[in-house]
């Protein structure tokens, strides 16, 4: 009983709803928990970012062991996305630990980015289908090896969004690989953006731990209403229109994203 009282109710309803609409949805939960935590409870833009990554992390783990179970993650291409995204995520924390974590400049940064990144994930959602569409022909023609270089590009830009401001590795990450792999059935693609996500996010958590900005009390309060709302949101998910949840969570996030940015 010692411990449990240390559990903030509060961060743990946060994270049965967030848990709840990542089961329903699928996009990220950094797209949902850290705009949270900074808007709602007054976070630390940084602690709420370090603390999340972990967050993800540890819900992803569960999720790519599900989908390598079923055979639904091409290594190969996790392979390529990790070779850019370790490395960019590596040197943005670098970055982050020059500028001091406590900085006015570092809590700047991370906010900019974490509009943008919303603002970019809320696009990806409403307009996925114009995007594949639009790029489709360019895409045809290009080598393997074209298309190798540009899963690598896709890695460093999301090691760049992730570990800076939590998001991106969801709608961004699988929207990007329809385009670059059309005929990949999306269950694969949706494995292999999650296994994707463990290194990354754990790479650039642990970052930001080292340098001091994840708070565990939080994040325990927060993985203890997560992981009941995202196996509670996962059962329901068929029986909640696409139609009427795409929408809702692009506008939402392009509001929370415009505040954050503006």
């Amino acid at each position: 009983m010692g411990f449990l009282h240390l559990i903030n109710p509060l961060y743990t309803a946060s994270g049965f709803a967030v848990g709840m609409l990542v089961g329903f949805t699928g996009v990220g939960g950094g797209a949902l928990m850290t705009p949270l935590l900074v808007l709602l409870f007054g976070i630390h833009p940084a602690t709420a970012v370090g603390t999340d990554l972990l967050y993800a992390g540890v819900t992803k783990i569960s999720g790519s062991l599900v989908h390598g179970l079923n055979d639904a993650i091409d290594w190969r291409i996790t392979r390529r996305l990790a070779s850019g995204s370790v490395p960019a995520a590596a040197l943005s924390l670098l970055t982050l630990s020059r500028l001091g974590m406590d900085s006015k400049g570092t809590s700047a940064v991370i906010t900019s980015t974490l509009g943008l990144a919303l603002i970019l994930t809320a696009v990806t959602l409403v307009f996925r289908r114009r995007l594949l569409a639009a790029v489709a022909a360019f895409l045809d023609r290009r080598t393997d090896k074209e298309i190798a270089l540009l899963t690598i590009t896709l890695g460093a830009v999301l090691g760049v969004l992730v570990s800076i401001s939590s998001v991106g590795a969801g709608a961004i990450g699988v929207t990007v690989l329809l385009m670059l792999y059309p005929k990949m059935p999306t269950v694969r693609i949706v494995g292999t953006d999650i296994a994707h996500a463990v290194p990354l996010t754990l790479l650039a958590g642990a970052g930001h731990w080292w340098m001091g900005s994840v708070d565990w009390l939080l994040l325990v309060s927060l993985l203890s209403g997560s992981i009941p709302g995202i196996a509670i949101g996962s059962h329901f998910a068929s029986r909640v229109p696409d139609r009427v949840l795409r929408p809702l969570m692009a506008g939402t996030l392009a509001l929370v994203g415009g505040k954050l940015v503006f």
